[in-house]
Order: C-alpha cells, then sequence, then structure tokens
C-alpha cells in the first residue's frame, strides 16, 4: 500500500511538472529573440599587441564585458583575409583570417571563450563581391575554369573615337564614381562592381559560384559560428539583359548615383532565390547536428515593401529578421514624436504575419547617436531601442554615449570619403562613427598602447568611458544595464504593445502582458518640459507608479514613486523615463508572478495530495 501511494504521489508530481513545462515552452521564444546582439567593429574594439589595430585576442580579453553588459550575442564586422581596401568588406579569402585580426584558431578561441559565458556569436558574410586580389578573380581575368565566369564579365558597348572602351550600360557605382564598370585589359573586358573598382561583384548565375559560397557557409557553421549577417543583399544579382537604368530627373549629371531608378540592379528575383538557399543549408544543419538555431540576419537598404521580402514567407522562409533602419533613415534630429511612432507603427503594418522585429539606432555606416541627437537623447533612444517589440542591435558604443571624433583630412581612411574628396568627405566619412573603443582614461583610453591608432582616439576619453561610466552612481552605461535587465522579462519578451503621442513631442508607449508587471516608456523629444497625464491613455493604470530606470538628465532615479494622473511628475527636454506598475527597484529579475503562482499551485495540490494519501 505504502509502495502504491509512493507510487501515486510521483506520478501526480510529474504530470504537474510535465504540465508546467508544456504551458512555459509552448509559447518560448528562440535565442535570438530574446537577447540583445551587440555589433563589434573589430578594428576599433581592442588592441591586444600594440600595433594600433584592434584584433581577436583583443576582443577575446574583453569578452568578459559583454557578459557584464548582459548581451547574448556578439556579432563581428568582417574579419576575413583582405587589402582592407573598404576595411574588409574587400574579401580575398573567405576561409581565413586577415592577418592583423588574428588566425582561424583565434575566432575558436574567441568563440570558446564567448560560449564560457553563454553568449553567442555572429559572423558579417559578405556575398555580392571579393577583392580584386581574390584567387578567384586572378583565375578568372585568365579565364581558368571553373572561375571563369565566377565575375560578371561583359564586352564593350562599342569604342569612342580615341579607341577607348565604351561600358555596357550606364549603371553607376554607389560609392559615386562615375560607371559600375572597369576595363580590364588583359581580359578585354568589363567586370561589373557596384561598390569600388577594387571590389568586383560576383555572378550568381554560375553553378560552380553559387557552390563555392555555400562551402564558405558550411565551413564557418562547422566552425561553430551561430549565424551570419549577410552584407548588401539587395545587389547580389542584376537583370540579365543589362538595359539602361532610367534617370529619375535628365538635368542632374548623369553620375550621380541617387538620380536612378536602380530598377535593374537591386532586388532581383534570383536574390531571393540564392538567400533562401542559404537558409535551408542553416536549418538543415541546426536539425541534422541538433544544435540551437543558426541565424541569418539580412542588410537591405532598400525600400520598406522589398525589406519585407526578405522575410520569406511561413512556407519559404528567407532571413530571421531583415535588418530594420526606420529609425536612422527615417529619423532625424528634426522628427517629432509623431514622426518617431509613424517609422515603427510602419514595420509592424508592413511585417508580414508570425515574423520578428528588430530595432537599429545606429552602426558602423552612420553617424554616432550622441553625435546626431546630442548627448542627453542617448539614454532616451536606448529606452526606446530595446524596449519595443522585437530584438535590439546596439552598436559598440552606444551603451555609454560615445560621440562621433573628427578625422582630419589627412587621416581619412573610409573610401566612401576618399573618393568625394576633400571638400565632401566630412560629410560623407564613416570613419567619424569607427573610433577605437573608450574603456578608461589611460592612455588611449585603454584601446591600444601604440603611439598612433588607425583612428585617433576621441579626446573626450577622459570623461566618457566605460570605466568611468560603471562607477558613476548614475551613467548611459548602468542605464543599459538596467534595460537589459528588462528584457529578460516576459512583458517585454511576451507582451502587447501600445504607443502614444499625446503631443508632438512626446511619445509613450507601453508593454503588457496579464498578472505581469506594466512598463510605461515616456520620451520627451521636444525642447520644453512635459507634465504627461497618463490617465487620458485610455489604458488601465494604477494611480501610485514606479521609476524602473530614467535618462541621466531626468530629475528622477531608480525606485521613486510617481503619480500617474496630470501634474503628477514632469519630464524635462530630451529626457527619458521607464516606470512599472509594481516596484522592480530591490530585484530585477525576480521571477513573473505567473510562474511564481503556478510554482504556488503545484506546491499546494503536492501538499494536499500527501495529507490525502497520508489519510486515505
Amino acid at each position: 500500500m505504502a509502495l502504491t501511494k509512493t507510487f501515486l504521489l510521483i506520478k501526480y508530481i510529474a504530470v504537474l511538472f510535465l504540465s508546467n513545462v508544456i504551458l512555459v515552452n509552448g509559447n518560448e521564444l528562440d535565442w535570438w529573440q530574446k537577447t540583445i546582439i551587440y555589433q563589434v567593429y573589430p578594428r576599433s574594439f581592442k588592441d591586444s599587441n600594440g600595433d594600433g589595430v584592434g584584433d581577436l585576442k583583443g576582443i577575446e580579453q574583453k569578452a568578459d564585458y559583454f557578459a557584464e553588459l548582459g548581451v547574448g550575442a556578439v556579432w563581428l564586422n568582417p574579419i576575413f583575409k583582405s587589402p582592407m581596401k573598404d576595411f574588409g568588406y574587400d574579401i580575398s579569402n573567405y576561409t581565413d583570417i586577415y592577418e592583423k585580426f588574428g588566425t582561424v584558431d583565434d575566432l575558436k578561441s574567441l568563440k570558446k571563450k564567448l560560449n564560457s559565458l553563454g553568449i553567442k556569436l555572429i559572423l558579417d558574410f559578405v556575398p555580392n563581391h571579393t577583392s580584386d586580389e581574390s584567387e578567384w578573380f586572378k583565375k578568372s581575368v585568365k579565364r581558368e575554369d571553373p572561375f571563369t565566369d565566377f565575375y560578371v564579365w561583359r564586352d564593350p558597348k562599342g569604342w569612342d573615337s580615341e579607341g577607348n572602351p565604351i561600358p555596357p550600360n550606364n549603371w553607376i557605382s554607389i560609392f559615386n564614381i562615375n560607371s559600375a564598370w572597369t576595363f580590364n585589359k588583359e581580359r578585354q573586358q568589363f567586370y561589373l562592381h557596384q561598390f569600388l573598382d577594387k571590389q568586383p561583384d560576383i555572378n550568381y548565375r554560375c553553378p560552380q559560384l553559387r557552390k563555392s559560397m555555400e562551402d564558405v557557409i558550411k565551413f564557418w557553421l562547422d566552425a561553430g559560428i551561430d549565424g551570419f549577417r549577410i552584407d548588401a543583399v539587395p545587389y547580389l544579382v542584376e537583370d540579365e539583359n543589362f538595359l539602361d537604368e532610367e534617370y529619375i530627373d535628365p538635368e542632374v549629371p548623369k553620375n550621380e548615383y541617387l538620380n536612378i531608378n536602380h530598377t535593374y540592379t537591386m532586388d532581383q528575383p534570383l536574390t531571393f532565390e540564392i538567400i533562401r538557399s542559404w537558409r535551408k543549408i542553416l536549418d538543415s544543419y541546426s536539425k541534422d547536428k541538433n544544435v540551437d538555431t543558426r541565424v541569418m540576419l539580412t542588410e537591405a537598404y532598400t525600400t520598406l515593401s522589398k525589406t519585407m521580402e526578405y522575410y520569406g514567407t511561413e512556407q519559404e522562409p528567407i532571413s530571421e529578421m531583415p535588418f530594420n533602419f526606420q529609425l536612422i533613415s527615417k529619423i532625424s534630429p528634426q522628427s517629432n514624436a509623431k514622426d518617431v511612432a509613424k517609422s515603427i507603427q510602419d514595420w509592424f503594418d508592413n511585417m508580414p504575419a508570425g515574423k520578428w522585429a528588430n530595432w537599429v539606432i545606429g552602426n558602423h555606416d552612420n553617424f554616432r547617436v550622441a553625435t546626431r541627437y546630442g548627448t542627453e537623447m542617448v539614454d532616451a533612444l536606448n529606452m526606446l531601442v530595446t524596449l519595443l517589440p522585437g530584438t535590439t542591435i546596439t552598436y559598440n558604443g552606444e551603451e555609454i554615449g560615445m560621440e562621433d571624433v573628427f578625422v582630419r583630412w589627412d587621416q581619412t581612411k573610409d573610401p566612401q570619403g576618399t573618393v568625394l574628396g576633400k571638400d565632401k568627405y566630412l560629410t560623407m566619412t564613416r570613419d567619424a562613427c569607427r573610433s577605437p573603443f573608450q574603456w578608461d582614461d589611460t592612455y588611449n583610453a585603454g584601446f591600444s598602447s601604440a603611439y598612433e591608432t588607425w583612428l585617433p582616439v576621441n579626446p573626450n576619453f577622459w570623461r566618457i568611458n566605460a570605466k568611468a561610466q560603471k562607477e558613476a552612481e548614475v551613467s548611459h552605461y548602468k542605464i543599459y544595464r538596467q534595460l537589459v535587465e528588462a528584457r529578460k522579462m516576459r512583458t517585454i519578451q511576451y507582451g502587447d504593445f501600445h504607443m502614444h503621442t499625446p503631443t508632438n513631442w512626446t511619445i509613450i508607449f507601453t508593454r503588457s502582458l496579464q498578472n505581469e508587471t506594466t512598463f510605461i516608456v515616456i520620451i520627451n523629444m521636444g525642447t520644453e518640459a512635459t507634465e504627461p497625464d497618463l490617465t487620458t491613455l485610455g489604458i488601465n493604470l494604477p494611480s501610485q507608479l514606479y521609476v524602473y530606470t530614467a535618462s541621466i538628465n531626468c530629475r528622477y532615479k531608480l525606485g521613486d514613486v510617481l503619480g500617474s494622473g496630470a501634474r503628477s511628475f514632469y519630464l524635462r527636454p530630451k529626457a527619458g523615463l521607464v516606470l512599472t506598475t509594481n516596484d522592480l527597484s530591490g530585484n530585477k529579475t525576480q521571477p513573473s508572478s505567473s510562474s511564481s503562482k503556478l510554482a504556488s499551485s503545484i506546491t499546494l495540490s503536492i501538499i494536499s495530495l500527501i495529507f490525502f494519501l497520508i489519510n486515505k
């Protein structure tokens, strides 16, 4: 009888436990949906050997910083072998590492260190073009099979009166250096380059080339990489008829890239087929190896409708997340709250059903947030991108409010700046946002022991650096950490989203989930203080709310109690505030209330059963 009672007790506990698992995991998000992806620009993160250039060993030395920050994945800008004419986006060997960054073994060592900290590693993959110093290209020039058709080659359209070859059509390079075609005297044909002439475009109509690129993906998957951010995907394939593209304004000089409708050089049907085939490789690898999802992120600076096509469909998925540049390309310091709300809502309205959003406010191609909007807006914008539904991608340095560095003409490295000349480089160079990371207030901000770093360290490093912000009572870093902790809560991961713009300069959104703490995010984008009345928003809120975190220019602090009605509090210009319906100041990672209630219910049920069996 005792054995029977014991068996019944164990069976009942097992049923309750399995019910709990089904309840929790039935709607469980994948790892890439729950975490923050932290973008590292390797040249500028940490120099381990004193040559003025960041490297893989330097990133490994600072790996604990990622864990302290709370991010779950690190994405590296290109680290492959390259002559660095476009700083890694001109790859000469896809399965080797640029010598100043280290070796393949160094990458594996970094991966092992990150794994020990529970952090994933994502690599930048640049499939549109290689370097002209690639062995593939050299052999293609010589028409050596199987490389003969690895690149986009075309005969001249004709010859001018001086005997010079005429390009096949009017296509213009993205870097605005006139024709996208360069004539190769040895092969006696033009090759296409949508970027620099040192970056010849790959030909995806060549089956051998497609297989070679698939082999590259498999090589890095076997090396343990957790996914890829795929660069410049809209340009992979061109229309096979090579027709001239239409000018938008015939009066504008014909070498202006922005004056052309890029009908035949972007977003071709075959592009989506290729990317879809790569997604299948990643999915098959995850399934066959029984490992976590190998994620695909795609960079597509294109129209919103075309960007959405890179999600694919439920039956034929492509990218887990096409990068969302709405908050970079659609808003500016002149934008008001309604502009911001529209850019956010446009993404949700256009996103295919069942897909997942992501939010980007800065990266290696755009001026830094603190420079674009001012230091006062850093925390508020971090609140925006970390607490919206979806995955956050953070560019290194945004968490401490790093600013752009001034780079003199004689110091500039970025080809996007240099090809346009001295008069235009300051408005076009990307060097300003790629300066070395500011670790502390020691020599070269703790980035390098070299006398001269590859780009100058921002001279404000004595006041803006990670060490100082870790030690300060209030700082951008500490606010960012609080936001990361909030993302671990079920409300932020699974909760509903409602957005309000009660004034032209105030944006408010809420994240709520039944039986969980509600979050209210309030951002004042204006130049005057505001006194939001939360009771007019049409949502059910208690009369008392608690400050979860506040921007450094806000008068409130963690744990303060505020009212929700009119004149209960005010928000300074450019300030941000996160309020909650429960006081979370004591424990940021306290268990969710529903989980606690479920655990209590199970405990009470077990106790009741024990008493029942004892008294039976």
